[in-house]
Order: C-alpha cells, then sequence, then structure tokens
C-alpha cells in the first residue's frame, strides 16, 4: 500500500516527465481499496472474475484476428497458363443480357453439374423493369436495367402505339456521373403498332450514383413536319450493386480515418426503436460489414457506437461511424425514437455523398405513418 500511495503521489507532484493519467489514478485507488478492505467478494472480484473477463477479451480478440487474416488471404490462382481469355464483348449474350460460356455451360449440362434454378421472386426481372415513358405517348418505352459489375447493359422495349410508321426511330441516352455510352444505338424503322428491343452498353468507372437520360426521336412517313420528341424518364443506377462487405483492423480503420478527407454526417431519423434492430437495418441496407465484436455490442442501454466498413469493386474504401442513442420516455411527441449521427468518410467525395443518399432513403422506409385518431 506505501507503494501504490508513493506511486501515486510522484505521478502528481510534476517530478516525474510525464504526469499519471486520471485512469491510473482510479485503477491505483481501487487497488488500495481492495487491500484495505479485504472482502471475500472485493478479493474475488479482484482475482477471479477480472482474471476470467481479461481472458475472454483476449480470445474474442484472438478469433476477430484470425477472422481478418482468413478473409485477407489471397486465394491461388487457378488459371493454367494454356486456359483461353475470355472477353466479354465477345461472348454469347444471354436473354438476360449476361454473359456466358457456351463451352462451360453445356460442358457443365452434360454431366449434371448445372446450377438448379429456384424461383426467387425478390430476382425477377419484373422488379429491374423502369418504364421509361406514359401509356398515352405516341411511343411507350420500358428498359430492363441489367448490372454487370463494370458495365449496365439496357434492355429497351419500344412500342409504336400509332397507326403511323415511324422512320428513323432513335434511342438517344446520355449519362451523368462516371458513367460512358459504349455505343449510340442504331436508328430502326417501326410500322404501326408494331414494336422492337434495343440493347445499349454503358460503362462504369467509380462508385457514385449515376443517371441515364435521353429521349425517342422518329419521323412519321408522309409528314413534313419537324422531327417527334419523347422525353425518357431518367434511370437512376444503385450503389449498393458496387459495393461489398469488408474487413479490416482497427489500426487500418484509425489510418484510413484519418487519411479520408470527404466526410458526409447523416442525423439519424426512424421509428425503430430498438439499437441494436437499427444497427442490422443498417448493415443490411448499406451492404456494410460491422467491425464491432458482437460481445461489445451485447447487453441493453441506452447508447451505441460501431463501426462500419466497405469497399467497393473498383477498390475504393468506405467508413462509417454510428453513433446513437434511445430518446428518454418524456421525448416531444413526433421526434424520432432514436436520436445520433452516421458519419461516413470515403477517399472521394461521389462515394461518401451517393452513400449518405442511401442512407436516408433507407431511414425514409423505416418511418411510418401517423394515423389519426
Amino acid at each position: 500500500m506505501l507503494i501504490i500511495t508513493s506511486v501515486i503521489h510522484v505521478g502528481r507532484s510534476g517530478l516525474a516527465k510525464k504526469n499519471i493519467t486520471d485512469d491510473d489514478v482510479d485503477r491505483l485507488a481501487f487497488c488500495l481499496k481492495v487491500l484495505s478492505d479485504r472482502s471475500p467478494l472485493m478479493i474475488d472480484i479482484f482475482t477471479s472474475e477480472c482474471r476470467r473477463t481479461l481472458a475472454s477479451m483476449l480470445t474474442a480478440k484472438q478469433q476477430e484476428e484470425q477472422e481478418v487474416m482468413k478473409a485477407k488471404e489471397v486465394k491461388g490462382s487457378s488459371v493454367e497458363a494454356d486456359d483461353p481469355i475470355g472477353f466479354v464483348q465477345l461472348a454469347f449474350k444471354s436473354d438476360s443480357g449476361g454473359t456466358e460460356n457456351v463451352f462451360d455451360l453445356s460442358l457443365s449440362q452434360a454431366v449434371g453439374m448445372s446450377k438448379k434454378e429456384t424461383f426467387d421472386p425478390k430476382a425477377s426481372k419484373l422488379n429491374k423493369i423502369t418504364q421509361l415513358t406514359g401509356f398515352s405517348d405516341p411511343v411507350y418505352a420500358e428498359a430492363y436495367v441489367h448490372v454487370n459489375q463494370y458495365d449496365i447493359v439496357l434492355d429497351v422495349l419500344i412500342v409504336n402505339q400509332t397507326s403511323d410508321t415511324l422512320q428513323n426511330c432513335t434511342l438517344e441516352l446520355a449519362t451523368l456521373g462516371d458513367l460512358k455510352l459504349v455505343e449510340k444505338p442504331s436508328p430502326v424503322l417501326l410500322g404501326p403498332h408494331d414494336f422492337c428491343n434495343i440493347k445499349a452498353n454503358v460503362k462504369v468507372a467509380s462508385t457514385e450514383n449515376g443517371i441515364i437520360f435521353g429521349n425517342i426521336v422518329y419521323d412519321v412517313s408522309g409528314s413534313t413536319s419537324d422531327r417527334n420528341v419523347v422525353v425518357l424518364n431518367d434511370i437512376h443506377i444503385d450503389i449498393m450493386d458496387y459495393i461489398v462487405p469488408a474487413v479490416c483492423t482497427d489500426t487500418e480503420f484509425r489510418q484510413m480515418w484519418a487519411d479520408f478527407e470527404w466526410e458526409n454526417k447523416v442525423s439519424v431519423n426512424t421509428n425503430l426503436t430498438d439499437l441494436h434492430e437499427y444497427l442490422q437495418h443498417l448493415v443490411k441496407s448499406t451492404n456494410m460489414r460491422c467491425l464491432t465484436p458482437e460481445k461489445a455490442l451485447a447487453g441493453d442501454c441506452g447508447f451505441m457506437a460501431a463501426n462500419l466498413y466497405a469497399r467497393s469493386i473498383f477498390g475504393e474504401d468506405a467508413l462509417a461511424n454510428l453513433s446513437i442513442e434511445r430518446q428518454a420516455e418524456g421525448a416531444p411527441v413526433g421526434s424520432s425514437a432514436i436520436t445520433g449521427h452516421i458519419r461516413i468518410r470515403a477517399k472521394s467525395q461521389g462515394m461518401a455523398l451517393s452513400l449518405g443518399d442511401k442512407i436516408n432513403l433507407t431511414q425514409k422506409s423505416t418511418i411510418f405513418p401517423k394515423t389519426g385518431a
């Protein structure tokens, strides 16, 4: 006890090069309390429970490090020196707009190793169709958007709803963001009440929300008037198609957090009352991985802090820090049940803003309309 008190006095005297911290003083004072009281409960907590808790923490930390190392392991390449190179632009295009290797597909079907297709309502093509014009427009158009990593295939259905022949019917597209139209679609000739499909390829350069817009221009056979134009609705490209969950160590997270200069702060606005439920909703809607261990989030308290991390297919990193708390019972009517902020940091401005827009959009789905009494 004399040694402990001497350490405290020397640390506070100013004679040492560095003064003792408040945490160290509290720890030493706790040791003095245990030595002076010597109650069985305090001795058991100090000698057994603290040791058991430290062992559990070290075990959880070791498991977390093993998972990080396993995720970072680079799998060896299984491509042989004489294997053919598959070019996406020259490969056979399926009806869904994707590309398949015909030889591998035929071989897998022959040996019975082809995947059995199961019906998934969420994966239906109807959920990926965007209506581009109205039903009362002379030309009706809708597009099926197929995202294939670095490129987007637009399969546009164009229907002539008039009794006239449409000449030089051209689909004109333009992009906003890091999107690039590969080639301009060729003009087509549409007879009365005829239809056709036009495919357009769009290249994606970075992870940010993009917009594809344009119009349909055509001439009416036998008419001397100017060309007719039908403006199309915008097609919004979702950033979630390019973001995948990833893992990193705490040191790497702190280093990237200090290096990244673009930050977007999003306020929490939701009707959810459970903090863990909101965290799971955020992870699911943003494709990010929660780096905070599950044991650190266990328990029921009025606040929560967690770190999230994700990486795009282009190698761009995205960080997020969640700091939320549950509102008190006497909170104003109409306020959010959970308050706090989500701080997003990324190397590029577009990714930080796009993730913030996505979070705001998903938060609106958790706000239920209030019904009158």
